[in-house]
């Protein structure tokens, strides 16, 4: 008998999720959308637990928010599957399960006898999902990763940054989190085929390959011209090979950071409509009296342009961000806050949608706000059901009350390192 969860488009299914970091996040959304989840880890804990920051900063593997914010929607047990008793027991537990999700290296899963072979001779509708760093084959297969070296093998790293220094990664993690929405599509995929043909299938992950479509379009650029997409970093460069030239297009103002940049030309009313703003506070000097919708971007001097921003900057140092989102919306300014994540948390838009998500941590006294649902649908099928599990948090359901386990057996399962 499957575990009870919450009503949604997965509700029937069971996912067995055996994945580290670099695949969380594709159990979360199967989860979230209904799928009874079993994050299945060793009996000391997932060692992903120990990754930081942690709840008010106190270093423990049951606190981890990482572990929480990508573990949601899931039941959790201990399983010893570098065992003998281990591995019939995952067996088991395959023979009334949909999906395996595993992160292991290639060849792994099938060392121990549980690669997809031998899991759809027990379950030939079994959906096996791999997740490694380069897939299951090429020269490459055998590479280990992290998420700063997939960031730099599928060319996202190379584009981000200042184009006056090497490149920069961003300080979350982009690499993983992407892997397990791709992970996830490739799922749900394999579902349909099955559903439609009733055959299972294995689904062969590679994170180089789902961070390389962030790129934007560099990939076509290079193809088309040998040339490289430049950093989008603070400055956007706007010049040619022999004619270089950066553009502000973030600066400081009172309480944080705006995203705004000069405009000639056709779109030169943008700037005009600020300069009229400042005139008005007595800030334009000589810029009031510029046809912005005359100028050509491409005659505009280097010394001319920072002289420009430089007052422009100051002119923003005077306002919050808020005034100047505003007003600019009033004036057909094109201009954004940079918001970080105290205003997203207050952001009226996501407010207005109910985006954010209270979840109770009883263990903690505490509920902890989370990001919600990446869409909405018609009926409500997408729902955190629960905060991520505890070590072990669901042996005794599962193993007891779901697969007919003794609670003698349980404890010398225990004792022998097995769960």
């Amino acid at each position: 008998m499957k575990g009870q969860q919450a009503d949604g488009m997965f509700s029937p299914y069971r996912a067995l999720d055996l994945t580290d970091e670099k695949g969380f996040l594709c159990g979360k959304f199967l989860g979230d959308l209904g799928a009874d989840v079993i994050k299945i880890e060793p009996p000391e804990g997932d060692p992903s637990r120990n990754i930081g920051p942690f709840y008010h900063d106190i270093p423990d593997p049951e606190r981890s928010l990482s572990w929480f914010a990508y573990n949601t929607s899931k039941r959790g047990i201990t399983l010893n599957i570098k065992t003998k008793d281990g591995q019939e027991i995952f067996k088991q537990l395959v023979k009334s399960a949909d999906f395996v999700l595993e992160s292991f290296p290639p060849g792994y899963m099938d060392n121990l006898g549980l690669g997809y072979q031998a899991l759809s001779e027990i379950n030939p509708r079994i959906i096996m999902t791999s997740i490694t760093a380069f897939g299951q084959t090429g020269p490459y297969q055998d590479y280990k990763t992290s998420d700063l070296v997939a960031a730099a093998v599928g060319g996202l790293l190379f584009i981000c940054g200042d184009t006056d220094r090497a490149p920069l990664r961003c300080t979350a993690e982009q690499s993983f989190p992407q892997t397990g929405v791709q992970a996830a599509i490739g799922t749900v995929i394999a579902h349909y085929h099955r559903e439609s043909t009733g055959e299972g299938q294995h689904v062969d992950v590679s994170i180089q390959e789902c961070i390389m479509p962030l790129s934007f379009y560099a990939q076509q650029k290079w193809d088309a011209f040998r040339t490289h997409f430049h950093r989008l970093g603070q400055w956007l460069d706007r010049g040619t090979p022999d004619k270089p030239r950066n553009l502000q297009n973030v600066f400081p103002c009172k309480d944080g950071f705006v995203s705004w940049q000069v405009m000639t030309g056709d779109i030169g009313r943008r700037t005009r409509y600020l300069v009229e703003w400042m005139a008005e506070e007595g800030t334009a000097g000589s810029m009031k009296d510029l046809e912005w919708e005359k100028i050509d971007m491409d005659d505009i001097k280097p010394d001319e342009l920072a002289s420009w921003e430089e007052a422009f900057g100051n002119f923003f140092l005077t306002h919050t961000k808020d005034e100047l989102y505003r007003e600019s919306m009033k004036r057909g300014v094109i201009l954004y806050p940079c918001s970080n994540v105290g205003d997203i948390l207050e952001n009226e838009q996501l407010a207005a949608r109910d985006f954010w998500v209270d979840v109770k941590h009883p263990e903690l006294d505490d509920s902890i706000t989370y990001p919600g649902a990446p869409f909405m649908l018609n009926e409500p099928l997408w729902k955190i059901s629960r905060r991520a599990p505890l070590i072990g948090e669901h042996n005794e359901e599962i193993y007891i009350k779901e697969m007919g386990f003794s609670k003698e057996k349980l404890i010398t399962l225990k004792q022998a390192n097995i769960i």
